[in-house]
């Protein structure tokens, strides 16, 4: 992999950066142990393998093409999350990466289905998925709308599609909830909580209720997992709960945007 090698000031700057936001992340968890995945958007392989070498093995990118070409050139031994805009058509590929660990981003029955569909039938694990919650409300954000109540939640979107999953997709597994919040509320979380967070950890409680009476696997010892927080608000979430953050800035620096 020499094409992949990168100079060693990079290669210390990634360190301290890596080092320095798993240090804040153990001190803000309320679990014992976060999965933290370094999000390498737009970012070179060269600066993967630099965080792999520093024992970083969960990466996550959000682009289908963009990860493939990362996965064929990097160790097969990294777990990658794919965390952008799902679309059913692109499934298949996705599904193809031998060591896709999770996708965090299914948000519709037609895309697990495809998914479903997808995963070679040998592979053990099944594929780990999130559905996503559309926290804020917000138009531009994906996601379907959160949970409020257990009585409510029988004519919901999302607790149909946590069904279907759990009974009719057995090459996935449910593994929990992921949202993107509001920048608003990611500025405001230090002075009062994130609502968001406190959104999505509502919808889970709903859902777990919901889950317990139905048949099939789900969860990590029966507990939906939650996907949130970022760079900039991702201590926040770890206090709130959250079991996997979501950080690129805060470790690999400011992104180039692709034209």
């Amino acid at each position: 992999m020499s094409s992949l090698e990168t100079s060693s000031e990079r290669c210390q700057e990634l360190a301290q950066s890596l080092a320095e936001i798993q240090d804040r992340a153990r001190i803000a968890a309320s679990s014992d142990a976060p999965t933290l995945v370094a999000v390498s958007k737009y970012k070179p392989a060269s600066d993967i393998l630099a965080c792999y070498r520093l024992g970083q093995r969960d990466f996550g990118e959000n682009y289908v093409q963009e990860l493939v070409d990362k996965a064929g050139q990097l160790p097969d031994d990294i777990r990658w999350h794919f965390i952008g805009t799902l679309q059913s058509n692109k499934c298949k590929t996705l599904a193809s990466i031998p060591n896709i660990y999770a996708v965090q981003t299914v948000a519709s029955a037609k895309a697990a289905t495809a998914l479903n569909k997808s995963v070679p039938s040998e592979r053990n694990p099944p594929l780990y998925i999130f559905l996503q919650v559309n926290t804020s409300g917000e138009d531009v954000k994906s996601g379907l709308p959160p949970l409020t109540s257990v009585e409510s939640a029988s004519e919901s979107e999302l607790v149909r599609l946590a069904k279907h999953v759990v009974t009719a997709c057995p090459r996935l597994h449910l593994q929990g909830l992921m949202t993107i919040g509001s920048l608003g509320e990611s500025l405001a979380s230090f002075e009062r909580g994130n609502q968001d967070f406190e959104t999505l950890k509502r919808t889970r409680d709903v859902l777990h209720d919901v889950l317990r009476g139905s048949s099939g696997e789900w969860g990590m010892d029966g507990r939906l997992l939650l996907s949130m927080g970022m760079s900039s608000d991702f201590e926040a979430a770890l206090k709130a709960g959250s079991d996997v953050v979501r950080v690129g800035t805060g470790i690999f620096g400011a992104r180039v945007q692709k034209v």
